[in-house]
């Protein structure tokens, strides 16, 4: 049994995480060297950065990606919300366990995507198609913002993995529909504490009902729970 008991789709996403750490080293150059410069504020990124990120996967890693399915399967997720998409790699391990758990229980489920760029939007519809999970996606291209104003139904799961300053208006947008035991996911909390602030005031606040502690995942994994 391979670990997420689907050869076809693990074949794809071994060879999409692979282009993505052959990025890594890219990566960590722009941002060394914007940070020397103190040219770089990671609450809001400037043009300049964004059209270097234009074509960078910058996916989930690996362990984390396979954490946030399983977590998908014990919480029996039907309808999970993916928060940053990029070329969908962490989509798919989100959606392979939607497509599960729905089949287990003969219901329908439904993973809401959300993608500002086109070039990217596009690439990850090709990814959906070619693993055989387009079916249980609903990627929602443009601003987050607008996107995720319409969410049907109560959300299960949340993945978020977006730049930092869009972490809270997102989550400020989805918590009205977390259902009891909700759980909500934040990538790289411990690695940039200082540009989540805004979000993590919003989890610590006890009004939101929400309950939070931080993983020890390479640069801190935000795990977020919803109580009541």
């Amino acid at each position: 049994m391979t670990a997420l008991g689907d050869a076809r789709l693990e074949s794809l996403l071994a060879r999409l995480h692979a282009r993505s750490g052959a990025q890594d080293e890219a990566l960590a150059r722009y941002f060394g060297r914007r940070a020397q410069e103190g040219s770089l504020d990671w609450r809001a990124l400037d043009a300049d950065a964004n059209r270097f990120l234009a074509d960078k996967m910058v996916a989930l890693e690996p362990d984390k990606a396979l954490f946030c399915h399983r977590l998908c399967r014990a919480l029996r997720a039907k309808r999970v919300v993916e928060v940053g998409t990029s070329f969908g790699v962490s989509t798919l391990y989100l959606a392979a366990a939607v497509r599960d758990q729905a089949a287990r229980d003969g219901a329908p489920g439904v993973v809401i995507a959300t993608e500002a760029e086109p070039a990217k939007a596009a690439a990850a519809r090709a990814h959906f198609a070619e693993a055989g999970l387009a079916e249980w996606i609903d990627l929602r291209e443009g601003d987050l913002r607008e996107t995720l104003r319409r969410i049907e139904g109560p959300v299960d799961f949340v993945l978020m993995d977006v730049w930092t300053e869009l972490a809270r208006p997102a989550l400020e947008l989805v918590a009205p529909h977390l259902r009891s035991g909700a759980i909500v996911i934040a990538d790289n909390t411990v690695q940039f504490r200082d540009a989540y602030a805004d979000y993590l005031a919003f989890v610590n606040d006890p009004a939101n009902g929400l309950r939070t502690q931080t993983l020890p995942f390479a640069g801190g994994l935000e795990m977020t729970v919803r109580c009541g």
